[in-house]
């Protein structure tokens, strides 16, 4: 990470947060914005230079929201490294961690830019990138799509156009990631003090392409030649300063993306079919062959893909049960809040006696 000191503005502070302050926060505070997460250790820049700030779970009276993340805005107590508050986001991008535990895994704060990295050849696969458009709309990130590997494959326009409608407004990038100029097309979505953030599979490439971004020397790895699938090369999430004032979050290879609920990123994702389904002859309309359904005439006259609305239905099924799992988790923290209580006062009263 730079040494180089950079004043708020740079590191992407902005009104929204600037109105989140009292003015007592302003004269015993400094914010802060988060660089990277180790264990044990956070890593923040403020206007006066790098410091190293103690984690919220070693010192319970840090009043946070949620778990802190690569890219949160945070308050730290003056003349101190004590984080004292964690400012609401802008935007929170999060998935689901594997297992059966529902867990939400955080992955980034106050993103402007989400870059969906694959690359032309067997890892390519437009289901796996409408899952990434989904979570970035749902986390009010504007997405964008990078298709590494131009160079090693007969006709990458071919990607492009496989793409399709899946990304009918979302800009597309085909590039050889070695190449400082292919690179640089991206930069025009990187304006100075904005903040990006790089998601993908291991192998696409990400590493390779940040590396000539940034002038840097990540270790990069080989793929394997059976399946296009890599080695995790990135093992933390991190800020990095890029030569024309932005910042980009690199973050770990991801072997799968589980979504959790993402209503309204999925309305945004398939708005083609949401269209579609306001012309269906009944309301409740399930598509699955009932009369005067207009999303199956969509498909039977081949103006809508079926893979398309079969993955709309599939992750509508994993953000239904993401949603209804994390309402039974409340509902059983509510439950075991009112039995303390109740158990509480029942030792009350019996030491009262």
């Amino acid at each position: 990470m730079s040494q180089a000191t950079f004043s708020l503005s740079q590191l992407g502070w902005r009104a929204f947060y600037s109105q989140q302050l009292s003015l007592e926060d302003f004269e015993h505070s400094t914010p802060a914005r988060i660089a990277s997460v180790h264990r044990g250790r956070l890593l923040a820049l403020t206007d006066q230079g790098e410091m190293e700030l103690v984690p919220p779970s070693f010192d319970a009276s840090i009043t946070v929201g949620a778990s802190v993340t690569v890219g949160d805005w945070v308050l730290v107590q003056s003349d101190t490294t004590r984080m004292t508050r964690v400012l609401e986001r802008r935007s929170f991008l999060s998935r689901l961690a594997a297992g059966s535990q529902q867990r939400q895994q955080s992955i980034a704060a106050n993103v402007d830019t989400l870059f969906v990295v694959t690359s032309c050849n067997d890892d390519f696969n437009v289901s796996r990138l409408e899952r990434y458009l989904a979570l970035a709309h749902q986390a009010g990130v504007d997405p964008a799509i990078v298709l590494t590997k131009r160079d090693l494959c007969d006709d990458p326009s071919s990607f492009v156009k496989a793409i399709g409608t899946s990304a009918a407004r979302v800009p597309v990038f085909a590039v050889d990631a070695t190449r400082h100029d292919d690179a640089g097309a991206l930069l025009e979505l990187m304006p100075c003090g904005a903040t990006v953030a790089f998601v993908g599979s291991s192998g696409v490439g990400k590493s390779t392409l940040i590396n000539t971004l940034t002038g840097a020397a990540q270790t990069t790895g080989a793929i394997r030649e059976d399946d296009s699938k890599g080695r995790h090369t990135t093992t933390h999430r991190e800020m990095i300063a890029l030569p024309g004032g932005a910042w980009l979050i690199d973050t770990p290879g991801m072997r799968e993306l589980k979504v959790g609920d993402v209503e309204q990123g999925l309305r945004m994702t398939f708005d083609d079919i949401e269209a579609l389904a306001q012309h269906c002859r009944f309301r409740d309309c399930k598509h699955g062959g009932d009369r005067g359904c207009a999303v199956g005439a969509a498909i039977e006259a081949g103006t809508l893909d079926r893979r398309r609305f079969d993955n709309y239905l599939k992750l509508q099924r994993e953000a239904r049960h993401a949603r209804q799992t994390e309402h039974e988790r409340r509902e059983r923290e509510r439950r075991f809040g009112r039995q303390l209580k109740v158990m509480l006062e029942q030792q009350r009263k019996e030491r009262g006696r």
